[in-house]
């Protein structure tokens, strides 16, 4: 039985044999509660009589009514609102190795190379052909050495636990290693079976460099520069003759107003096609902000009319895939673009503007 009914029978058993008793802790402290609540209301209803009411207004009194000056952070009516393509183009190669790096790439050749099988040569070349020829004179320069990338070490040796090499050592250098390859690749044997003179010898076709022509021209409005980095268009505004922009314009992420009727990345989309031309293959990764930036409005001096409307500008993130921009015939009056890495684009955009974007940056 709970405690009010416990405190209930008990009031019962009282009046019926009249005599006292002790109502149970919780259930006096119900009981308590109950009257408590109840008293309440008369409280109130005394005290509201009791009260003096306040004096009544005289007709002489004038009431003025100040008018706040609109609120530059909520009043909607005070900001645009627009929307920002980040396009990107991801990097293409992989970044140089550091010294470490290399040091341990090569430590971890040498180790695969002194725990695995030993090689059989003959399960990869068939005895006396020109390729087994071939093969043996390159081994016996290697010094009976099978891999080709891992330099003067014997796996198979009494010193095959030294497989670490010197500090400044350029043995796990990139550049080594990829001409040592190279003149590995080269055939030494005729097809029949005959050495060949280094003059005969026919080198192969080398890998292009890491560093093409628009990276030595510096030629940012190409695609194939910077390969080991993350690249990003940024469009001219105003500029070159343009009114309003001052003679270098403005550099930023190709921008537009919002119409009620689209989405944040609809007119991200529209507003990269009319700024950069149909002519690219790209893909938004997503439909939420990855960053913002707010331009603040310019009020009068009486601080209610209004200059200059302010901007509310969400960026949302894009990839290039094939492609290139044209701003031939765009729509929104830019005069130039380029593809800038991160580093490049905190000279040319404002200060403000990068600080705002800077978070969402790949890392390279």
């Amino acid at each position: 039985m709970s405690a009010p009914g416990r405190g209930s029978a008990l009031l019962r058993a009282a009046i019926a044999s009249r005599t006292p008793v002790v109502l149970p802790l919780a259930a006096r402290r119900y009981y308590a509660a109950t009257d408590s609540a109840a008293a309440e209301p008369s409280q109130s209803s005394s005290t509201a009589a009791s009260s003096t009411p306040p004096p009544p207004v005289s007709s002489s009194t004038t009431t003025t009514t100040t008018t706040d000056a609109p609120s530059t952070a909520t009043d909607p009516s005070l900001y645009r609102i627009k929307s920002s393509l980040i396009l990107t183009r991801p990097p293409l190669l992989t970044r140089d190795q550091t010294p470490f790096e290399s040091a341990f790439y090569l430590y971890q050749k040498r180790l695969n190379e002194r725990l695995t099988a030993p090689f059989r040569r003959e399960f990869y070349f068939k005895k006396d052909t020109a390729s087994d020829l071939d093969f043996r004179i390159k081994l016996a320069e290697r010094r009976g050495v099978p891999a080709k990338d891992i330099g003067r070490y014997n796996p198979r040796g009494r010193t095959a636990w030294n497989d670490e090499v010197l500090v400044g050592s350029t043995t796990s250098d990139p550049d080594t290693v990829r001409e040592r390859l190279l003149a590995d690749a080269v055939v030494t044997v005729s097809e029949d079976g005959e050495p060949l003179a280094v003059e005969e010898r026919i080198p192969v076709e080398r890998p292009a460099p890491r560093r093409s022509e628009a990276d030595e021209k510096r030629d940012v409005r190409r695609l194939d520069r910077a390969m080991d980095r993350t690249l990003y268009l940024v469009v001219r505004r105003g500029g070159a003759g343009k009114a309003g922009e001052g003679e270098e314009g403005v550099w930023e992420f190709p921008t537009g107003v919002v119409p009620t009727e689209e989405a944040l990345h609809e007119t991200a989309a529209r507003v990269l096609t009319e700024s950069a031309g149909p002519n690219m293959n790209t893909w938004i990764v997503g439909r939420v902000p990855v960053a913002h930036h707010v331009v603040k409005p310019v009020v009068g001096e009486d601080g209610t009319s209004v200059v200059k409307r302010g901007e509310k500008i969400f960026f949302l993130k894009g990839r290039i895939m094939a492609g290139q921009a044209d701003l031939t015939g765009n729509k929104h009056g830019l005069t130039d673009f380029q593809w800038l890495t991160s580093d490049e684009l905190q000279e040319v955009l404002a200060e403000d503007y990068y600080y705002s974007v800077r978070n969402m940056m790949d890392l390279r």
